[in-house]
């Protein structure tokens, strides 16, 4: 294995183990989302959004840069809001079956 393999194969790996991770961070903000929804809290929290962004500047020990580490974050937290606005169906009665929906329609 060449250097060229190497680093192909170790961003490979990380990059598995990223999308493990964004998926786990998925999950939890779709389990935040129903909680927010039924206790009709905001899904857009500035501040909370600020103390994410603070937390990982805060452990950041490079070689990304603050400004780099906000950005990534905000838009990880973007498309977290999206999950938990467009991803999470208010919990409702299920949704009929095609049967019923074609005696609906013989009506």
């Amino acid at each position: 294995m060449d250097i060229s393999d190497w680093a192909k194969k170790k961003i490979d790996d990380l990059d598995r183990k990223l999308v493990e991770l964004l998926n786990q961070r998925a999950a939890a903000a779709i389990g935040i989302g129903h909680l927010k929804r039924n206790t009709d809290l905001p899904i857009y929290e500035p501040e909370r959004e600020s103390q994410v962004i603070a937390n990982v500047q805060k452990v950041n020990g490079g070689p990304l840069s603050e400004r780099d580490l906000a950005q990534i974050y905000e838009r990880i937290m973007d498309v977290m809001r999206s999950l938990q606005k467009h991803g999470i169906e208010p919990v409702a009665a299920p949704a009929p079956h095609a049967t019923e929906i074609d005696s609906l329609a013989d009506d």
